[in-house]
């Protein structure tokens, strides 16, 4: 048997849950099922799963073979289709990272929108603000926000992010409403823990002076939704994206001040590996989010008519 015919035979074995129901998927004897799982162990020199009379559990080094053999056997799936000239037929399945916030505000929603449109896609989606390893962990791709570092995965950037400095109405009432960015240093701050420095805000003002500001940390949080229901109580001033924003601000909750100037420069971006070929499914989500989000983001609006 072959190499392949061995892999595709233990993705089986996993997906029915016992070798009984594989081999009936298979038509093939049950015997013949254990004795390629029993081969391939062979080969590969590990334990890929643990057997009792009643079940079986993926060891440690069988999740990660079972993870990469079915992308493997999902990217052959769709090279075939490709040949075979199906290839605007989007199948397959896309594993996804995207930060917790935007994941949830606007990434949800545009990712329902692509799985209505392409019915044979299939999605995993993790949505946290931890930086993922996409290689070991098997992505597709990931959405990240800001400023890249140098690597080797491929990056292809979606929109912009804007950041603005806002508070409660009632805390400009208290604390006097800035009219240059020296005014916030000393001021009770919401700050996002992930930054390197979260209590220091950068600038960058209309006739391209810059500088840096320190508020004095009232709350610090990973996460921008929490910051957000802190600054509408009235708890301080807050430097975040208009997308976790753009509601808080239209509704009155949130005052934005200091307009003229940028804060944080960061974008939204798609990144990938890039040491593969990357399937066509990869290829057109990310040019459905550039679609749909693109240079003037829906969310700015926010901010586009104060």
């Amino acid at each position: 048997m072959s190499d392949l015919e061995e892999i595709r035979s233990f993705v089986q074995l996993v997906d029915a849950g016992t070798a009984t129901r594989a081999a009936e998927i298979r038509g093939t004897a049950v015997s013949a099922v254990s004795r390629r799982l029993k081969d391939l162990e062979t080969r590969l020199g590990v334990q890929l799963l643990q057997r009792t009379t009643r079940k079986m559990n993926l060891t440690d080094e069988g999740r990660l073979f079972y993870d990469r053999a079915v992308r493997i056997l999902s990217d052959l799936a769709e090279a075939e289709a490709e040949v075979s000239r199906q290839s605007t037929v989007l199948q397959g399945k896309l594993k996804i990272a995207a930060p917790l916030s935007f994941g949830v505000a606007h990434l949800a929603p545009a990712l329902s929108a692509f799985m209505q449109a392409h019915r044979d896609i299939d999605v995993k989606l993790d949505m946290s603000d931890r930086q993922v390893d996409l290689v070991e962990e098997g992505f597709d791709l990931a959405i990240r926000i800001g400023d890249l570092k140098d690597s080797t995965l491929m990056a292809r950037r979606i929109a912009p992010i804007c950041h603005v400095v806002c508070a409660a109405p009632a805390f400009f009432e208290t604390h006097g409403t800035p009219q240059h960015p020296e005014e916030l240093n000393g001021l009770p701050g919401l700050c996002y823990g992930n930054f390197p420095n979260p209590s220091a805000w950068s600038y960058r003002g209309p006739n391209g002076q810059s500088g840096t500001i320190l508020v004095r940390t009232r709350l610090e949080s990973t996460n921008g939704d929490s910051i957000r229901e802190a600054g509408i109580a009235g708890l301080g001033v807050l430097c975040e994206p208009t997308f976790i924003l753009n509601r808080a601000i239209t509704a009155g909750e949130l005052q934005p001040v200091l307009l003229d100037y940028r804060w944080h420069d960061m974008a939204l971006y798609a990144v990938y590996p890039g040491t593969r070929h990357v399937p066509h499914r990869v290829r057109a989500f990310i040019d459905f989010l550039v679609a749909r989000f693109g240079e003037t983001p829906y969310w700015d609006c926010c901010v586009e008519t104060q």
